[in-house]
């Protein structure tokens, strides 16, 4: 990661839902002990498959988790008045402060977010009006390659990837310096994936640090300049995104680039636990083809700018 301090740093976050009553009550155990740093000016994508927990990170960082959570950890903002703790934050302050003026978040399927009965301009220049910014609308869907005549369309009237980056103008609506993209690019064609992706490393490169959501590890490989690994809940891996994605550590990584067309599109054998039965010790190990005995929970070993979590890790960390 860069030397610089983070805008965003995250350590330790615990993110657990208690479901069901009585005897079918049982915990899921969303997140489980993540560090991530975001920073101005770098693209951060956030890997894994889906289920593993990479949105309810995301939820975690902008308080829209259901009250059934339980949040534990640390996740300190830079802000201009100094550093500012968003787990536990009041939600007035996350209201008022946070969402939209210092995090902008670009939600999955952004186009059920869109209110069906008006236009997309009259949404934009209400998002611009609560946060108090000048900036015309159509300047944002100019930011976004969208073309003047969107502002008097209504949502159905757009295709995916119109309807996903007239989510995107709504995140900038406030300029926030920190940008959370959640799968923006689910269910669009490869071509507008590239588009997309490309807008937001565009985004990363005027100096927001950007955080991309996504299962889709060709796009992540394409722009992001660091990559974390998520399997199960936990953080696996993290670094730079061409060292990750040339030398990977954690065989789980290393799985998940096997299964890229140009890899030879092996998918990982077997299936993830669920969130609600995570085994003992390493979760991963039901599906590694070390087959070793990993007996409990594998802590986190920093090699310089790279972090893997792993008994028995791959490549140069081995």
């Amino acid at each position: 990661m860069s030397a610089a301090e983070p805008v965003l740093a995250v350590r330790g976050l615990d993110v657990a839902f208690r479901v069901g009553r009585g005897a079918r009550a049982r915990t899921v155990r969303a997140v489980t002990g993540a560090d991530l740093d975001l920073h101005a000016g770098r693209l951060t994508a956030l890997v894994g498959e889906s289920g593993c927990g990479k949105s309810v990170l995301t939820e975690a960082l902008t308080g829209l988790l259901p009250g059934t959570a339980s949040v534990r950890g640390r996740a300190v903002l830079s802000t201009p008045d100094g550093p500012l703790e968003l787990l536990g934050a009041p939600e007035a302050a996350l209201r008022d402060r946070v969402r939209g003026r210092l995090l902008g978040l670009v939600p999955q399927s952004a186009a059920t977010h869109l209110t069906p009965t008006r236009t997309v301009g009259a949404q934009l220049r209400e998002t611009l009006a609560r946060l108090g910014t000048p900036t015309p609308a159509a300047e944002l869907l100019e930011r976004v390659a969208l073309p003047r005549h969107v502002l008097g369309s209504y949502p159905h009237e757009l295709s995916g990837g119109q309807a996903q980056r007239a989510g995107l103008a709504s995140a900038l609506a406030g300029d926030p310096p920190v940008l959370l993209a959640d799968e923006p690019t689910a269910g669009l064609d490869r071509p507008l994936v590239e588009h997309v992706t490309g807008l937001l490393a565009g985004l990363a490169a005027e100096g927001r640090a950007v955080l991309l959501i996504t299962h889709d590890l060709r796009a992540a490989r394409d722009v992001a300049d660091d990559v974390a690994v998520m399997y199960a809940s936990r953080l696996v891996e993290s670094g730079p995104a061409d060292g990750v994605f040339t030398d990977p550590w954690h065989p789980y990584t290393t799985g998940l680039l096997g299964a890229l067309p140009d890899a030879g599109f092996t998918p990982v054998p077997g299936h993830p636990p669920e969130l609600s039965a995570l085994p003992e010790g390493c979760a991963f190990a039901p599906r590694c083809p070390a087959r070793d005995d990993c007996s409990g929970d594998p802590a986190p070993v920093r090699h310089g700018d790279r972090t893997v979590s792993c008994h028995r890790p791959v490549g140069r960390a081995s």
